[in-house]
């Protein structure tokens, strides 16, 4: 469990709500805390009587969703340059066109999958996602929806988590934790894995 778990913590249930937003806020940008935990955390203090568990499902989404959006823009703006830079020709080429037109024409046919589930399965990748989305200039009224449902699914599951195993909640964010690193690397390695498929056929096409 991260270091910086039982700092969030306090803060949130010293100063409550405005914490919790900008807490959420700012990981969703794309800075590493451990939102899920905080979450998991909130909902706890809820069934104690902290807070109110419907403000805090939207105070979660709205934080959310703000950040992603701020994630968003960045990428559009620093993205849609990386990727004119790379598309000019140069002396050494990194990516050659054919292979950036792909990335284009793959994350404009399955980029909602990938934002809707990196909003709470696999929320490491958000930030990287929402930089992603921006930079392919995935079309933001998508972006946002898939965006929405995924981060109210993310809320509602684990603050109804924290407030459902109350003094728990640390045990169950273990076996989140847990799952998540390895549904992780299950995607990597199916990347991959797909990936060396292709290489092979290449080359025995070549061959």
């Amino acid at each position: 469990m991260s270091a910086v778990l039982p700092l969030l913590v306090s803060w949130i249930q010293q100063f409550g709500y405005p914490a919790l937003w900008l807490s959420i806020f700012v990981a969703a940008i794309g800075i590493p805390l451990p939102i899920s935990f905080v979450l998991l955390a909130a909902g706890a203090f809820a069934a104690l009587g902290d807070f109110n568990v419907f403000l805090l499902a939207g105070i979660a989404l709205t934080a959310a969703v703000c950040g992603d959006s701020v994630g968003y823009s960045i990428g559009h703006l620093v993205g849609t340059r990386l990727f004119a830079w790379l598309e000019r020709p140069h002396r050494f080429n990194l990516f050659s066109p054919q292979t950036l037109q792909n990335s284009h024409r793959y994350f404009n046919k399955r980029g909602g999958w990938a934002i809707f589930l990196s909003r709470f399965i696999v929320s490491a990748l958000g930030g990287t996602i929402n930089l992603l989305a921006g930079a392919e200039m995935y079309p933001y009224r998508l972006f946002l929806l898939f965006d929405v449902c995924g981060e109210a699914c993310g809320a509602i599951i684990f603050i109804a988590l924290g407030y459902t195993f109350g003094a728990s909640w640390e045990a169950i964010g273990d076996v989140i934790g847990t799952t998540s690193l390895l549904i992780l690397a299950l995607l990597v390695a199916s990347y991959l894995t797909y990936r060396l498929i292709r290489m092979v056929r290449r080359m025995r096409n070549v061959s």
